[in-house]
């Protein structure tokens, strides 16, 4: 792809195509597509921390994750893939706010630092940790007994991206997502990042997005309704996220 960006005439050109305003929401998407991928190879998400601990998330998507927790006011938050344990935090610190909810953090290892740094942590108290493969059937035990009858369950898989991973996490952890809450598949922009540094040909295929749409088929009880925009008085036609295809509404 060859794009151009005449900012005198103010208008943008991918390929032989026509050109755009530059200040436009179609010129806005190509800018977007690119930046992200951009971003992602300079590591973007990772000059971010919350509460003290890094957080490695894009900031869009934790803006939108968190008016979607307000708006589900879920008991609980299940996530697999721990870190540093800043997204943790971040729900941690969210249910503070609105005093009610805890988070279950998963992870295959999770190390002593970080560990330790977590339940030093003053939003402690809300966080259990569970080590152990996410998708395992004791794992998944250990965490269905951290949640009560009548409890409304979120759960965000953020551990293993792989295809087939994801997919065992979708069939594990579906059960205990509420009626109207939503399983969220992060990541699903590694199926864009084939051609970047750092990325892999096989993620073309081989990313959380495909396992999510290979669920859906399994799972008509699920359904993908990403957050509405806000107020809906921006001209954004698409929002910038790694999450693309993630949220899965049980309906």
């Amino acid at each position: 792809m060859k794009m151009t960006i005449d900012t005198e005439a103010r208008t943008l050109r991918v390929d032989e195509a026509a050109a755009w305003p530059l200040y436009s929401p179609e010129a806005f998407a190509a800018l977007s597509d690119v930046w992200l991928k951009v971003g992602w190879a300079m590591r973007y998400s990772y000059g971010f921390s919350w509460l003290g601990r890094p957080v490695i998330q894009l900031p869009e998507d934790l803006v939108r994750m968190q008016e979607v927790l307000h708006r589900v006011q879920p008991d609980v938050v299940v996530e697999t893939g721990v870190a540093h344990g800043g997204s943790l935090i971040f729900y941690a610190s969210l249910f503070k706010a609105m005093d009610r909810g805890r988070v279950v953090g998963v992870d295959i290892e999770i190390r002593p630092s970080n560990r330790a740094a977590i339940e030093a942590h003053p939003l402690a108290d809300r966080i259990t940790l569970i080590e152990g493969d996410s998708a395992a059937p004791e794992t998944v035990e250990k965490v269905r007994t951290m949640v009560r009858p009548g409890e409304t369950v979120m759960v965000v898989l953020d551990s293993n991206h792989t295809r087939d991973h994801v997919a065992r996490e979708l069939e594990a952890y579906a059960a205990l997502v509420s009626r109207d809450s939503y399983v969220v598949v992060t990541d699903g922009i590694m199926q864009d990042l084939t051609d970047v540094p750092g990325g892999q040909p096989t993620w073309r295929e081989d990313n959380p997005q495909q396992a999510a749409r290979d669920f859906l088929e399994r799972h008509p009880e699920f359904a993908l309704d990403p957050p509405p925009p806000g107020f809906g008085e921006s001209r954004v036609p698409t929002p910038l996220t790694y999450w693309p295809t993630a949220w899965l509404r049980r309906r």
